[in-house]
């Protein structure tokens, strides 16, 4: 199929429900964006099982050293770098465990590239750039299921070994088909036909938000739904920092601060040496034995004391 045969990309065809937004007042016209915006979440859910999929692959490949790479161009490209900028922060881990590649580099971040997506040989290359191994993990993201530059990416990646997600709001696309694990919300028209960075761009943002997320708490980047691996790098983080430990360990003031101070900010290491009584060398290497998971660390050093 040809990506001019544009009557064939959902996202393309005419939404009958917003045939007529333009006569309609600022009122009606958010509230007829509002009601289609409500259809996103249950074609999210019924992609959840693929998505669960893909996490699986994702922490597989974090666990042997891989990394996860966002891939797309457009709308779909800056979302995928969007996710990885907000790891390290986020999670505290290195910036290339996430990376995101967008078609036409960072310029295309602000300013509209679009003839970019068009370049299979530019996504084969883009990953070869980043060194693309058999241990990492691509996610092409395209919502029309069928952007050249994707398909390009995701067809270096599979000689090498390289596990691939496709990311779409195009069910039965050829990036739906190609990639090994498929994500395909169904969202269906846009409210602007053609407009991906509506309905598809939410779809796509809560996909990838599942994606990183998931993996980040089976890796153990979290202790229940607390952010315990957060980078100390600002007053606000540290203050985020300090309320985790006193969440968790009913330590807070002046004591916190000196707890995590002498923990050299290491959130997960200062609760360890709280809730244990172990001292901070100990407690790095009972979290190093653990695969730097709070919970089976605290379980560790309990059986220990026992």
């Amino acid at each position: 199929m040809r990506i001019t045969d544009l009557h064939q990309i959902p996202t393309e065809l005419r939404n009958p429900r917003t045939n007529e937004i333009d006569l309609l007042s600022p009122g009606q016209i958010v509230r007829r964006i509002s009601d289609e915006d409500k259809l996103v979440a249950g074609a999210v859910e019924r992609e959840l099982p693929a998505i669960a999929s893909a996490v699986d692959r994702i922490v597989a490949a974090f666990r042997r050293g891989g990394r996860l790479i966002y891939i797309g161009a457009g709308t779909s490209g800056r979302l995928g770098v969007l996710d990885a900028a907000e790891c390290p922060p986020t999670f505290s881990v290195p910036p290339d465990m996430v990376v995101g590649i967008i078609a036409g580099g960072d310029t295309a971040l602000r300013r509209s590239i679009e003839g970019a997506e068009d370049n299979v040989q530019a996504g084969a290359a883009d990953l070869a750039d980043v060194n693309l191994t058999a241990r990492d993990v691509v996610v092409g993201i395209a919502a029309s299921g069928r952007t050249p530059y994707v398909l390009g990416a995701l067809d270096f990646a599979q000689p090498l070994g390289a596990g691939t997600i496709g990311l779409t709001t195009a069910p039965n696309s050829p990036i739906a088909q190609s990639a090994e694990i498929s994500i395909a919300p169904a969202v269906g028209p846009e409210v602007v036909a053609g407009s991906t960075r509506m309905k598809s761009g939410t779809a796509q943002k809560m996909v990838l938000n599942m994606l990183s997320t998931g993996a980040m708490i089976r890796i153990g980047k979290t202790y229940g739904n607390l952010m315990v691996d957060v980078a100390v790098s600002n007053e606000k983080l540290r203050a985020r920092a300090l309320g985790i430990l006193a969440d968790v360990t009913g330590i807070d003031g002046e004591d916190a601060e000196a707890l995590l101070e002498s923990a050299g900010g290491d959130v997960k290491c200062a609760i360890l040496t709280a809730l244990s009584g172990v001292d901070q060398i100990t407690a790095d290497r009972r979290l190093r034995e653990a695969g730097g998971i709070l919970r089976r660390a605290l379980e560790t050093t309990e059986k220990h004391s026992a």
